[in-house]
């Protein structure tokens, strides 16, 4: 069965839509509110719809394929070769519903929320250690501007702060000393959480394994009997993304 095309341009309150019907031709380009999107695609004959990859397109990816839909993510940079005229929310949804009929335009995966929730897991971690990574470069500069250079190496920058925070509170302000010693003890704070993260993600990789191995046994008693366990049924393996 053909699906009838639509284009969505998301945003996070009011939505652009544009499709053309299959049996008059009318362009139809209407906005719709964030509210009212899945009661505009609700009880209807399945479309295929297109969006581009962006946030929250997984969300409503997962929404509109739960209602029997078709859905399509496509990367930004293949609709935005679709783009004529002036770019906005109009001429954007009629790029999507051009590329999502394109053979050649990829597909971005739509993912469960479970495997979202593994990335925003590393993408959290990444922050953070970005941050830590900051904090220490920032505080090595300080630190270099009143004569006390640190070795390479966060553990040398340990060793050292003890004795440097001691020689500078004899000839600066107390209370650069005690701010200086609170951004040296903020490392200590990214430290565990960056760590509590990574224990996370291995109690979840260590659950993970033990529901595939569960569901691989399971289908393994399919071929003696059809009784299957409702326990395995909720078991999914699902790889961690790095």
């Amino acid at each position: 069965m053909k699906h009838t095309v639509v284009g969505v341009d998301i945003a996070k309150s009011v939505f652009q839509i544009h499709s053309v019907d299959p049996e008059s031709g009318e362009i139809i380009s209407k906005q719709l509110k964030r509210s009212r999107l899945l009661e505009h695609f609700g009880n209807r004959t399945p479309f295929l719809i297109g969006m581009e990859a962006c946030g929250g397109s997984q969300h409503w990816a997962r929404c509109l394929t739960a209602m029997g839909h078709q859905v399509k993510l496509m990367p930004g940079n293949a609709v935005k070769a679709f783009v004529t005229g002036n770019k906005n929310d109009v001429g954007d949804a009629k790029a999507i519903w051009t590329a999502v009929q394109q053979p050649g335009v990829r597909a971005v995966a739509i993912k469960t929320e479970e495997q979202q929730a593994v990335l925003a897991m590393h993408r959290m971690r990444q922050q953070l250690v970005k941050f830590r990574t900051m904090q220490s470069n920032g505080l090595r500069g300080l630190m270099m501007e009143y004569g006390e250079v640190m070795a390479v190496g966060r553990a040398a920058l340990n060793r050292a702060m003890p004795d440097a925070l001691a020689r500078l509170n004899k000839r600066l302000p107390a209370m650069l000393i005690a701010s200086l010693r609170q951004q040296w003890e903020m490392l200590s704070k990214l430290d565990e959480q960056i760590a509590h993260i990574e224990q996370r993600l291995l109690d979840w990789m260590k659950q993970d394994k033990a529901c595939k191995n569960d569901r691989r046994h399971s289908w393994r008693g399919h071929a003696y009997s059809h009784s299957g366990s409702s326990e395995h049924g909720r078991c999914q393996g699902i790889p961690v993304c790095s």
